[in-house]
């Protein structure tokens, strides 16, 4: 119980800074009393523009961010237990590209005549890329690294079909707006966007929770977790669609990020072992924090200028992934 309140408290803290740093620093207890004033109607005076920044800029973008850090880290610690494999992670394996093509396909195509929604599209497109990569994957062999060359091919033929429909089918305004998409941007989410991110990612974390003895399983292979009664196929696809869905919504609202979904289950592991059980909310709450305060770094390293998340994911994640595979080999 105890861990429980504070983790909350470490992710209501890194939400507090998200909604008071940026280009224009806000005092912390503005903050406060902007969400009393919106959440209990507390009724103190304020300016409205610094309270219009807090909760219609800052606030949301945070909760996105945490909801999206969340999310792909426990897609990657579920598809590194599944394939038994610690690069696994849903941005190499060809998911985000492949939800990246299919949100572009809706957006720019206009794939769905309308019917099919941008997060619906993403979802489809992952789910269709990870099946591409689970087949070139069986064709070419079982084994582990045999799955993360068929998810770089995936995430090749991905990206360029991506390119591809951009260069053809969009206007100069929409090819800038894709491209700066496609390198992760919170710029434009709100409040609206975070209703759709928050429910997907506490959905799928707690299917993949329910499912985190099986998980334990996973990682001695697929006969040992059907030697101890788990119904792999069913357990996996179950895994794998949540997975996919979070992947796909998160990537339909901020764009592709990667290195969140495979450093952070690592430094996770780090801290609690290999048990899902704990290893999957801990996970969480790393990816929930590093994204919001990426998200930070990414507005006020460069003044005047908001960078995309995904470079300063990419600048952080892969010094941070190098030391924790250095202190890996020097514990084995």
């Amino acid at each position: 119980m105890l861990k429980c309140v504070l983790a909350i408290l470490v992710l209501l803290c890194a939400l507090w800074l998200g909604a008071a740093i940026g280009e224009t620093s806000i005092p912390f207890s503005t903050v406060a009393k902007t969400v009393a004033n919106r959440l209990w109607d507390a009724g103190y005076p304020l300016e409205p523009i610094d309270e219009g920044i807090v909760w219609s800029y800052r606030l949301s973008r945070a909760v996105v961010a945490a909801c999206c850090g969340g999310a792909l880290a426990v897609s990657g610690a579920v598809l590194q237990a599944l394939l038994r494999n610690p690069l696994a992670d849903p941005y190499i394996l060809g998911v985000s590209a492949g939800a990246s093509t299919g949100a572009v396909s809706v957006v720019i195509l206009g794939i769905g005549g309308g019917i099919i929604g941008l997060s619906t599209g993403a979802f489809l497109g992952a789910l269709l890329a990870f099946g591409l990569v689970s087949l070139l994957s069986l064709k070419a062999g079982r084994a582990s690294s045999m799955i993360i060359l068929a998810g770089v091919a995936g995430s090749q033929l991905f990206n360029a079909l991506t390119s591809f429909i951009v260069a053809k089918s969009a206007t100069a305004e929409q090819a800038r707006g894709v491209m700066f998409w496609l390198l992760g941007n919170l710029s434009g989410v709100r409040w609206p966007d975070a209703g759709l991110a928050v429910p997907a990612a506490l959905i799928g974390l707690v299917i993949c929770l329910t499912q985190a003895r099986a998980l334990d399983a996973f990682t001695f292979g697929r006969d040992s977790a059907a030697s101890l009664g788990i119904s792999v196929r069913r357990t996996a696809a179950l895994l794998i669609a949540a997975s996919a869905m979070m992947t796909s919504v998160m990537v339909s609202l901020v764009g592709a990020i990667g290195f969140v979904g495979l450093v952070i289950p690592h430094a996770a592991r780090l801290l609690v072992g290999f048990r899902h059980g704990a290893l999957l909310p801990v996970s969480a709450l790393i990816g929930a924090v590093f994204m919001i305060l990426a998200d930070i770094l990414s507005r006020i390293v460069i003044p005047g200028q908001v960078l995309p998340i995904g470079v300063v994911t990419a600048l952080v994640g892969a010094p941070a992934f190098a030391i924790i595979l250095t202190q890996r080999k020097a514990r084995s």
